[in-house]
């Protein structure tokens, strides 16, 4: 598997931290978060919040929670997969 790292949050301490990576083989964008709370499952459980959307989470997805101060690590993840030719 080809992951390349792009960033974690900063504010952390590298505990656990938040981490963004590309999987350059499978073409993905990778994400290390954390588990959501009970409140936002059941929020996603309970409502047809996206017209056309499931309820619920399929047993082969999951949900992580990832602070917006990473939006600027995301973005340069998904501008090099795209120089790179991956998008």
């Amino acid at each position: 598997m080809a992951l390349r790292f792009h960033g974690m949050d900063p504010e952390t301490q590298g505990n656990g931290s938040p981490t963004v990576w590309v999987d350059e083989e499978k073409r993905e964008l990778v994400l290390q978060g954390w588990k959501p709370g009970e409140e936002l499952l059941a929020a996603i459980s309970t409502t047809e919040w996206v017209p056309g959307h499931a309820i619920g989470i399929p047993e082969s997805e999951a949900v992580v929670r990832v602070p917006l101060r990473m939006a600027a690590m995301m973005r340069k993840a998904l501008d090099d997969a795209e120089r790179s030719g991956l998008l």
